[in-house]
């Protein structure tokens, strides 16, 4: 069986809803290994988990362990990736920057809280801006409830889907705790989250999402490795070896003035999940170990940046005009708060394929605005753009745009 993952599913919702421990649940791995995260008890950076989903010879029953309760042997059917994204109010560029990269997601609502909470309604309407069309909702923590509280919480979620693209989703009652209904889950992700087709033969492009150094402390010169980058392929083949280049690039100063230049570099090896690959393929997540001086790579710093041959990349936009397209209400907020119109001199956080900008409204139009970018991005011209603005001490989702 090929062993990287087809898919990227992410899971999203509000803080405390059980997000990272489904991931452990799926795949035994505990993606929150960040020391704040530990000490937090929250995901603050995008987890990745790889999970092989099986199916009993015998029962028919899916799993992701060799052997059913039943005593018969699994077959495996498919191999997925799990992005475990934040689901605290302050970091909500997190969680875009994560759907970016997916094909469907999973939106989980604990059953034990009134649906739906602020970041439900945040990362629900993300997912809608952004163009995901199939989710699965999972109802967690059904083992903290009663039958008649976890049918009014059913009733609820209804009732929030409606009149929404979602309303016709599967609704999932699970207990990640415990592994109930765990099958069930794998069962939807089969039936509701097919494999999108791809074109291998287009230009490669790859949206980073992590970028970090492995090298331990003290590591010699002579045995160090060169920087890593986690992220997707959304379209194109990459191989050991292969010439590449990051955009925008890193940054550069010289005589008072900022500019940004594009990176090149070669591919050392790729990773996905535990495995080493010769080449991989759109699809799940993947690493690329490069040739790049690890200082520039480490904590997060190329994240934003896009991946693909010499020459074959999209423009750089340090500035570019948006067509505009906003909310009736602001989302994520527990009052009701109307989205006024954008307005001269304001900064407005930008999400960017990965990457997470701030654009200083210059000038106003009929339908956009025209932006100066604090940070540069790397687009193709027709790019949606996630829009958010700062409402209190937050920066809260208020639209999207298109870049002109």
């Amino acid at each position: 069986m090929e062993q990287q993952p087809e898919i990227n599913i992410e899971l999203v919702g509000h803080v405390d809803h059980g997000k990272t421990t489904l991931t452990e649940r799926l795949s035994g791995k505990w993606t929150d290994t960040h020391s704040e995260e530990i000490k937090k008890g929250i995901t603050i950076r995008l987890g990745y988990a790889d999970v092989i989903i099986r199916k009993c010879e015998k029962c028919g029953t899916y799993t992701t362990k060799e052997e059913c309760e039943c005593g018969g042997k699994s077959k495996p059917e498919r191999v997925i990736s799990l992005v475990d994204a934040p689901g605290h109010e302050s970091l909500m560029a997190t969680m875009i920057s994560g759907a970016t990269i997916i094909d469907g997601a999973l939106l989980i609502i604990a059953a034990d809280e009134a649906c739906p909470q602020p970041q439900t309604m945040e990362h629900l309407m993300a997912l809608k801006i952004i163009g995901i069309k199939n989710i699965i909702v999972v109802q967690n923590k059904i083992d903290m409830v009663s039958k008649e509280d976890a049918v009014k919480n059913y009733q609820q979620v209804k009732a929030f889907l409606k009149d929404t693209p979602y309303e016709n989703s599967p609704i999932i009652p699970i207990s990640a705790k415990y592994g109930l209904n765990i099958d069930i889950l794998l069962e939807a992700i089969q039936e509701y989250m097919p494999t999108p087709e791809r074109d291998p033969k287009k230009d490669t492009i790859m949206l980073v999402a992590r970028s970090f150094d492995i090298n331990r402390p003290g590591t010699l010169p002579s045995k160090m490795v060169g920087g890593v980058l986690g992220g997707a392929l959304t379209q194109g083949i990459f191989k050991v070896g292969d010439e590449i280049e990051l955009k925008p690039g890193r940054k550069l100063e010289k005589e008072g003035k900022t500019s940004w230049i594009p990176i090149a570099t070669k591919i050392a090896s790729l990773r996905t999940g535990d495995l080493s690959v010769k080449q991989v393929r759109p699809g799940g997540s993947i690493g690329l170990m490069t040739e790049l001086d690890p200082s520039i790579v480490k904590s997060d710093q190329l994240v934003g940046n896009v991946v693909g041959q010499k020459g074959k990349l999209p423009p750089i936009w340090n500035d570019f005009e948006l067509e505009i397209h906003l909310l009736e209400r602001v989302v994520g907020v527990r009052d009701k708060v109307d989205v006024e119109p954008v307005k001269m001199n304001e900064p407005l956080m930008l999400n960017v394929n990965a990457g997470t900008t701030v654009g200083v409204v210059t000038k106003l139009g009929k339908e956009g605005a025209h932006c100066v970018l604090k940070l540069p991005v790397c687009a193709e011209k027709g790019a949606r753009v996630t829009i958010s603005r700062r409402i209190g001490t937050r920066f809260r989702l208020i639209g999207y745009g298109i870049i002109k």
